[in-house]
Protein backbone atom coordinates (compact mmCIF):
# COMPACT_ATOMS: atom_id res chain seq x y z
CA UNK A 1 0.00 0.00 0.00
CA UNK A 2 3.06 2.43 0.77
CA UNK A 3 6.12 2.47 -1.30
CA UNK A 4 9.54 2.60 0.61
CA UNK A 5 9.68 5.84 -0.37
CA UNK A 6 7.15 7.28 1.21
CA UNK A 7 7.59 5.71 4.03
CA UNK A 8 11.12 7.11 4.24
CA UNK A 9 9.54 10.33 4.09
CA UNK A 10 6.86 9.95 6.50
CA UNK A 11 8.34 7.72 8.71
CA UNK A 12 5.97 8.78 11.84
CA UNK A 13 2.15 8.06 9.83
CA UNK A 14 3.83 4.55 8.28
CA UNK A 15 4.75 3.61 11.83
CA UNK A 16 0.96 4.49 13.21
CA UNK A 17 -0.93 2.90 10.21
CA UNK A 18 1.54 -0.46 10.78
CA UNK A 19 1.16 -0.31 14.39
CA UNK A 20 -2.84 -0.16 14.08
CA UNK A 21 -3.17 -2.73 11.04
CA UNK A 22 -1.36 -5.49 13.16
CA UNK A 23 -3.22 -4.70 16.43
CA UNK A 24 -6.64 -3.81 15.29
CA UNK A 25 -6.23 -6.05 12.41
CA UNK A 26 -5.11 -8.85 14.53
CA UNK A 27 -8.27 -8.14 17.24
CA UNK A 28 -10.92 -7.87 13.95
CA UNK A 29 -9.85 -11.90 13.20
CA UNK A 30 -10.03 -12.98 16.41
CA UNK A 31 -13.66 -11.43 16.77
CA UNK A 32 -14.32 -12.27 13.37
CA UNK A 33 -13.74 -15.90 14.11
CA UNK A 34 -15.35 -16.12 17.54
CA UNK A 35 -17.59 -13.52 17.48
CA UNK A 36 -18.02 -10.46 19.76
CA UNK A 37 -17.89 -11.82 23.46
CA UNK A 38 -20.96 -11.85 24.98
CA UNK A 39 -20.55 -13.05 28.71
CA UNK A 40 -17.07 -12.48 30.60
CA UNK A 41 -16.47 -16.16 30.44
CA UNK A 42 -16.18 -15.77 26.27
CA UNK A 43 -13.55 -12.49 26.99
CA UNK A 44 -11.67 -14.21 29.36
CA UNK A 45 -10.78 -17.01 26.35
CA UNK A 46 -10.41 -14.45 23.46
CA UNK A 47 -8.46 -11.49 25.64
CA UNK A 48 -5.09 -13.06 26.35
CA UNK A 49 -5.00 -13.11 22.04
CA UNK A 50 -6.26 -9.83 22.11
CA UNK A 51 -3.26 -8.68 24.12
CA UNK A 52 -0.81 -10.01 22.62
CA UNK A 53 -2.19 -8.59 19.29
CA UNK A 54 -1.95 -5.08 21.26
CA UNK A 55 1.48 -5.77 22.42
CA UNK A 56 2.89 -6.94 19.22
CA UNK A 57 1.38 -3.69 16.95
CA UNK A 58 3.92 -0.85 17.95
CA UNK A 59 6.81 -3.40 19.26
CA UNK A 60 6.99 -4.99 15.53
CA UNK A 61 6.36 -1.82 13.58
CA UNK A 62 9.31 -0.28 15.25
CA UNK A 63 11.37 -2.81 14.90
CA UNK A 64 10.61 -3.33 11.63
CA UNK A 65 10.88 0.30 10.26
CA UNK A 66 13.66 1.21 12.37
CA UNK A 67 15.69 -2.04 10.37
CA UNK A 68 14.14 -0.54 7.00
CA UNK A 69 14.61 2.95 7.41
CA UNK A 70 17.92 3.07 9.67
CA UNK A 71 19.94 -0.41 9.16
CA UNK A 72 21.88 -1.72 11.87
CA UNK A 73 22.77 1.74 13.31
CA UNK A 74 18.69 2.34 13.93
CA UNK A 75 19.00 -0.94 16.11
CA UNK A 76 22.68 0.98 18.15
CA UNK A 77 20.69 3.77 18.75
CA UNK A 78 17.29 1.96 19.95
CA UNK A 79 19.93 -0.36 22.57
CA UNK A 80 21.93 3.31 23.60
CA UNK A 81 18.39 4.77 24.51
CA UNK A 82 17.84 1.00 26.08
CA UNK A 83 20.72 0.95 27.92
CA UNK A 84 20.69 4.93 29.00
CA UNK A 85 20.48 4.08 32.83
CA UNK A 86 22.01 6.97 34.20
CA UNK A 87 19.42 10.22 34.62
CA UNK A 88 19.33 10.93 38.21
CA UNK A 89 17.36 9.97 41.16
CA UNK A 90 14.82 12.74 40.59
CA UNK A 91 13.76 11.74 37.32
CA UNK A 92 13.52 7.87 38.36
CA UNK A 93 11.02 9.25 40.99
CA UNK A 94 9.09 11.20 38.59
CA UNK A 95 8.53 7.73 36.80
CA UNK A 96 7.67 5.79 38.88
CA UNK A 97 5.76 7.30 41.85
CA UNK A 98 3.78 9.79 39.55
CA UNK A 99 0.69 7.22 38.29
CA UNK A 100 1.03 5.32 42.01
CA UNK A 101 0.40 9.00 43.75
CA UNK A 102 -2.40 10.34 41.33
CA UNK A 103 -3.90 6.64 40.99
CA UNK A 104 -4.15 6.05 44.71
CA UNK A 105 -4.49 9.94 45.95
CA UNK A 106 -8.12 9.89 44.24
CA UNK A 107 -9.80 6.85 45.44
CA UNK A 108 -8.72 7.76 48.85
CA UNK A 109 -10.08 11.34 48.69
CA UNK A 110 -13.18 10.06 47.00
CA UNK A 111 -13.06 7.20 49.65
CA UNK A 112 -14.22 9.69 52.34
CA UNK A 113 -17.92 9.47 50.85
CA UNK A 114 -18.01 5.71 49.79
CA UNK A 115 -16.18 3.05 50.81
CA UNK A 116 -16.57 1.50 47.25
CA UNK A 117 -13.89 3.83 46.00
CA UNK A 118 -11.38 2.53 48.31
CA UNK A 119 -8.07 0.51 45.86
CA UNK A 120 -8.68 -2.36 45.48
CA UNK A 121 -5.88 -3.41 46.99
CA UNK A 122 -6.70 -1.93 50.12
CA UNK A 123 -10.20 -4.20 50.14
CA UNK A 124 -9.07 -7.67 48.65
CA UNK A 125 -8.33 -10.42 51.34
CA UNK A 126 -5.65 -11.98 48.81
CA UNK A 127 -3.59 -9.21 47.38
CA UNK A 128 -0.74 -11.59 45.40
CA UNK A 129 -2.87 -11.94 42.63
CA UNK A 130 -3.80 -8.70 42.47
CA UNK A 131 0.05 -7.23 42.82
CA UNK A 132 1.57 -10.33 40.42
CA UNK A 133 -0.97 -8.99 37.91
CA UNK A 134 -0.26 -5.88 38.36
CA UNK A 135 3.67 -5.94 37.63
CA UNK A 136 3.20 -8.55 34.90
CA UNK A 137 0.69 -6.55 32.74
CA UNK A 138 2.74 -3.26 33.60
CA UNK A 139 6.16 -5.08 32.61
CA UNK A 140 4.67 -6.15 29.42
CA UNK A 141 3.10 -3.03 28.24
CA UNK A 142 5.92 -1.08 29.21
CA UNK A 143 8.49 -2.83 27.32
CA UNK A 144 6.66 -3.84 24.25
CA UNK A 145 4.33 -1.12 23.40
CA UNK A 146 7.34 1.68 24.67
CA UNK A 147 9.27 0.29 21.76
CA UNK A 148 7.14 1.72 19.52
CA UNK A 149 6.02 4.86 21.19
CA UNK A 150 8.93 6.29 22.70
CA UNK A 151 11.55 4.20 20.96
CA UNK A 152 10.16 5.17 17.22
CA UNK A 153 7.51 8.22 17.63
CA UNK A 154 8.44 10.64 20.50
CA UNK A 155 11.95 11.34 18.80
CA UNK A 156 10.83 11.83 15.44
CA UNK A 157 7.95 14.32 16.48
CA UNK A 158 10.50 16.30 18.94
CA UNK A 159 12.09 17.15 15.61
CA UNK A 160 8.52 19.33 14.72
CA UNK A 161 6.74 19.57 17.79
CA UNK A 162 7.07 20.98 21.48
CA UNK A 163 7.05 18.38 24.11
CA UNK A 164 3.56 19.55 25.02
CA UNK A 165 2.51 18.94 21.25
CA UNK A 166 4.33 15.69 21.07
CA UNK A 167 2.71 14.45 24.19
CA UNK A 168 -0.91 14.96 22.55
CA UNK A 169 -0.31 14.16 19.64
CA UNK A 170 0.84 10.74 20.88
CA UNK A 171 -1.13 10.52 23.55
CA UNK A 172 -4.40 10.64 21.86
CA UNK A 173 -3.70 8.09 19.15
CA UNK A 174 -2.27 5.74 22.26
CA UNK A 175 -5.39 6.36 23.59
CA UNK A 176 -7.27 5.61 20.54
CA UNK A 177 -5.11 2.78 20.14
CA UNK A 178 -7.08 0.93 23.69
CA UNK A 179 -10.31 1.26 22.87
CA UNK A 180 -10.71 -1.86 20.67
CA UNK A 181 -10.27 -4.54 23.58
CA UNK A 182 -11.60 -1.56 26.07
CA UNK A 183 -14.64 -1.72 24.41
CA UNK A 184 -15.30 -5.29 24.13
CA UNK A 185 -14.06 -5.98 27.56
CA UNK A 186 -16.73 -3.50 28.56
CA UNK A 187 -19.75 -5.86 28.36
CA UNK A 188 -22.08 -7.06 31.22
CA UNK A 189 -22.76 -10.85 32.43
CA UNK A 190 -25.83 -10.31 30.61
CA UNK A 191 -24.10 -9.99 27.21
CA UNK A 192 -25.21 -6.47 27.02
CA UNK A 193 -23.17 -3.41 26.57
CA UNK A 194 -22.30 -1.17 29.70
CA UNK A 195 -22.73 2.26 28.94
CA UNK A 196 -21.13 3.45 32.00
CA UNK A 197 -18.18 1.14 32.05
CA UNK A 198 -18.17 2.44 27.95
CA UNK A 199 -18.27 5.93 29.44
CA UNK A 200 -15.76 5.34 31.58
CA UNK A 201 -13.43 3.72 29.20
CA UNK A 202 -13.62 6.82 27.03
CA UNK A 203 -12.82 8.92 29.55
CA UNK A 204 -9.80 7.27 30.72
CA UNK A 205 -8.36 6.70 27.08
CA UNK A 206 -9.03 9.73 25.98
CA UNK A 207 -8.78 12.25 29.16
CA UNK A 208 -5.96 10.61 31.30
CA UNK A 209 -3.75 8.80 28.96
CA UNK A 210 -2.86 12.19 26.59
CA UNK A 211 -2.05 13.46 29.96
CA UNK A 212 0.17 11.13 31.08
CA UNK A 213 2.05 10.55 27.88
CA UNK A 214 2.75 14.63 27.86
CA UNK A 215 4.67 14.22 31.24
CA UNK A 216 6.20 10.66 30.11
CA UNK A 217 7.73 13.45 27.00
CA UNK A 218 8.40 15.76 29.52
CA UNK A 219 10.63 12.90 31.07
CA UNK A 220 12.24 11.94 27.86
CA UNK A 221 13.13 15.66 27.34
CA UNK A 222 15.02 15.41 30.10
CA UNK A 223 16.36 11.93 30.33
CA UNK A 224 16.48 10.51 26.73
CA UNK A 225 15.90 7.12 28.39
CA UNK A 226 13.83 4.59 26.59
CA UNK A 227 14.30 2.64 29.71
CA UNK A 228 13.00 5.40 32.10
CA UNK A 229 10.00 5.10 29.79
CA UNK A 230 9.47 1.21 29.78
CA UNK A 231 9.44 1.90 33.87
CA UNK A 232 6.82 5.09 33.66
CA UNK A 233 4.83 3.09 31.94
CA UNK A 234 5.05 -0.02 34.06
CA UNK A 235 3.87 2.07 37.14
CA UNK A 236 1.18 3.06 35.50
CA UNK A 237 -0.53 0.28 34.15
CA UNK A 238 0.74 -1.56 37.37
CA UNK A 239 -0.92 1.21 39.58
CA UNK A 240 -4.00 0.92 37.76
CA UNK A 241 -5.20 -3.02 38.30
CA UNK A 242 -3.25 -2.70 41.60
CA UNK A 243 -4.95 0.68 43.02
CA UNK A 244 -8.21 1.13 40.99
CA UNK A 245 -11.30 1.30 42.80
CA UNK A 246 -13.30 -1.61 44.74
CA UNK A 247 -16.23 -1.00 43.15
CA UNK A 248 -17.64 1.75 40.65
CA UNK A 249 -21.18 0.91 39.78
CA UNK A 250 -23.67 3.06 37.51
CA UNK A 251 -22.09 6.47 36.63
CA UNK A 252 -19.79 6.25 39.67
CA UNK A 253 -17.32 4.87 36.87
CA UNK A 254 -17.06 7.63 34.57
CA UNK A 255 -16.91 9.98 37.24
CA UNK A 256 -14.20 8.03 38.65
CA UNK A 257 -12.23 8.12 35.73
CA UNK A 258 -13.02 11.90 35.20
CA UNK A 259 -11.56 12.85 38.72
CA UNK A 260 -8.06 10.56 37.96
CA UNK A 261 -8.16 12.47 34.40
CA UNK A 262 -8.16 15.98 36.31
CA UNK A 263 -5.78 14.92 38.34
CA UNK A 264 -3.11 14.01 36.13
CA UNK A 265 -3.85 17.33 33.76
CA UNK A 266 -3.31 19.13 37.01
CA UNK A 267 0.48 17.74 37.11
CA UNK A 268 0.74 18.40 33.57
CA UNK A 269 -0.28 21.81 34.51
CA UNK A 270 2.11 22.00 38.06
CA UNK A 271 5.29 20.77 35.35
CA UNK A 272 4.41 23.50 33.20
CA UNK A 273 4.97 25.95 35.66
CA UNK A 274 7.74 24.02 37.15
CA UNK A 275 9.41 24.06 33.55
CA UNK A 276 8.80 27.60 33.14
CA UNK A 277 10.16 28.61 36.25
CA UNK A 278 13.34 26.86 35.79
CA UNK A 279 13.89 28.05 32.11
CA UNK A 280 13.57 31.66 34.23
CA UNK A 281 15.81 30.87 36.63
CA UNK A 282 18.33 29.46 34.24
CA UNK A 283 18.05 33.04 31.73
CA UNK A 284 18.83 35.16 34.94
CA UNK A 285 22.02 33.64 35.22
CA UNK A 286 23.00 33.43 31.57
Amino acid sequence: MYSSGYIKRHPVPAYYVLTFAISWGAILIVVSRGGVPGNPAQLQKMIPIMIVAMLAGPAVASLLLTGLLFGRAGYRELLTRLLTWRVGTGWYAVALLTAPLVLMAVPLALSLRSPDFLPRIFTDSNKAPILLMGFAAGSAAGIFEELGWTGFVIPRLRLRFSALGTGAIVGLLWGAWHLPVNVLASGTPSGSISIPTLLGTFVFSLGLLPAYRILMVRVWNHTGSLLVAMLMHLSLTASNIILGATATPGMAGPAFNLALAAAMWAVVAAGAVADREHRSVQSLHG
